[in-house]
């Protein structure tokens, strides 16, 4: 199964740290972002591995090329403009082919173990395009963004939770769209509604890295600076 990283956003909310670095490279503890999740995929027995770029796309293409993360890296150049989250993956599908993947946000930092990508595959049903694991409601998006209920995802509900940026799809999922930048919420709102997408809750270490507080507010969680 292959999987692809999100890294082609501009990370506005990130500036000025933003302004000379893509945000996929921004440090964590001294280690870029992008190769937390790239080394945790390769632990986790993925091969290949697509990244879209787009803001800064040398920036990223050059320091990959410079590591041996045991993957086969591909790269997915979206141009001048990004094209949003389901626009992108769209893009990326010749890349990714028929099979199921795995996407992952490139702008969040997690201890989710991406073997569980692999196991959820297996066993997730024929008819449902898409698996999302969903977490608990941050402070900064307390209403969340879908419901759970058991394994199976709802666009409304009492149990609502932040989708993670961490899920699996069907190309069959981007059958009805075209070229072009869309978001990928209404594609998810739809399989919901259609009973084609299930879930799961993950209760581990798990933070949206978009701004420069919660960078900062990470890295004291982390042990490797001292908070305030």
């Amino acid at each position: 199964m292959k999987a692809m990283i999100l890294a082609a956003g501009r990370g506005d909310r990130m500036r000025p740290l933003t302004d000379h670095l893509p945000k996929p490279l921004l440090p964590i503890c001294g280690k870029p972002l992008l190769d937390y999740h790239l080394e945790s995929l390769a632990r986790a027995g993925f091969a290949d591995v697509i990244i879209n770029v787009a803001y800064r796309s040398a920036q990223i293409v050059a320091h990959c090329r410079s590591r041996d993360y045991g993957l086969q890296l591909h790269f997915s150049n979206e141009g001048d403009s990004a094209l949003e989250t389901g626009g992108g993956i769209r893009h990326a599908l010749p890349l990714l082919g028929d099979e199921l993947f795995a996407v992952i946000n490139g702008d969040i930092h997690t201890d989710y173990p991406f073997a569980r990508l692999r196991e959820q595959a297996r066993a997730m049903a024929a008819h449902d395009l898409v698996h999302l694991v969903m977490v608990p409601n941050p402070p900064h998006h307390n209403r969340g963004d879908f419901s759970l209920e058991d394994t199976r995802m709802r666009v409304d509900g009492a149990q609502r939770l932040t989708f993670s940026g961490i899920g699996l799809y069907r190309a069959a999922l981007f059958a009805d769209t075209g070229e072009g930048a869309f978001p990928l919420a209404p594609l998810l709102s739809q399989a919901m509604n259609a009973g084609h997408a299930s879930g799961e809750r993950y209760d581990g270490r798990w933070c949206d890295v978009g701004t420069p507080e919660r960078l900062a507010a990470l890295e004291a969680e982390l042990g490797c600076v001292k908070a305030g």
